[in-house]
């Protein structure tokens, strides 16, 4: 699980920095809050990453008490 929410993070960094490259478009369309909405991805990857990373250890302590 954890490489799917690296992959949402990196995504999410990827189209952020994408959109600052058309961050006077978008200023000018009045969709500038589309980077928070980026920024607000890839910082709620971090806790998402710490959920996947718990439950990956948790399937691999099962799987190794079986």
């Amino acid at each position: 699980m954890v490489p799917f929410a690296l992959a949402g993070i990196v995504a999410w960094a990827v189209a952020g920095v994408v959109l600052l490259l058309f961050r006077d478009r978008l200023a000018a369309s009045g969709n500038e809050d589309w980077l928070w909405i980026c920024l607000a991805g890839f910082l709620w990857g971090f806790p998402g990453l710490a959920v996947m990373m718990r439950h990956d250890a948790h399937r691999r302590r099962r799987r190794a008490a079986n």
